[in-house]
């Protein structure tokens, strides 16, 4: 199994990215949270890396950090809940509100995370709430992300969302809104941009 990956980005995206490591280059999936840290294209990087294998499938999925490996793999732990969803879930929100939703019992704020319903939020807290205090988040993750022009982060922005599942119109009148709302240097900041059309796109649910 791969447990760590360090090599070179050569293409970056909001879902995945390609690695080279020793002329081999490895797809990895990422969550939100872990894009956020990343250096641009062509720069190094290491990863924390799960491996999932099932039947004839091999998927990277990598992390920025031991602790969010850990809360990606409490939560595939949960019954009905795969890596995608997973990887999902730890995009939707910031990983110190999941841990605290789930800690608390805050159905509402599960449930306005894309892919999970009411039966999946109760569940998470059934089954989780016990034991994501152990990971130790003490509140909202920030990003690292460097500034790089509005007209960039808006289609970083579109692309996560839509990665997330949500339909083009829906996203592009969300990121649209929020732009419009927000001065010149919040809309050069991908991170705020996607937590707010998130706020937005929840209430369309």
């Amino acid at each position: 199994m791969i447990a760590s990956l360090q090599g070179c980005i050569t293409v970056k995206t909001t879902s995945s990215l390609i690695v080279e490591a020793n002329g081999i280059g490895y797809e990895v999936f990422v969550p939100l949270s872990t894009y956020y840290h990343l250096p641009e294209e062509k720069a190094q990087c290491k990863l924390h890396i799960y491996t999932h294998v099932r039947e004839d499938v091999l998927q990277l999925f990598g992390f920025s950090s031991l602790r969010e490996k850990s809360l990606f793999l409490l939560l595939t732990r949960v019954s009905g809940v795969g890596p995608k969803l997973a990887l999902n879930i730890l995009s939707g929100i910031a990983l110190g509100d999941l841990v605290e939703a789930i800690s608390e019992g805050q159905i509402k704020t599960l449930r306005a995370i894309p892919g999970v319903g009411p039966k999946m939020a109760g569940r998470l807290v059934l089954e989780l709430k016990d034991k994501v205090g152990e990971i130790g988040f003490e509140g909202p993750q920030t990003s690292g992300i460097s500034p790089d022009g509005a007209g960039s982060v808006r289609n970083d922005a579109l692309s996560a969302l839509e990665n997330l599942g949500y339909a083009r119109k829906d996203v592009k009148r969300a990121i649209d809104k929020v732009l419009d709302e927000q001065d010149s240097e919040a809309e050069t900041n991908t991170e705020a941009l996607i937590k707010e059309g998130l706020k937005l796109l929840a209430k369309v649910r």
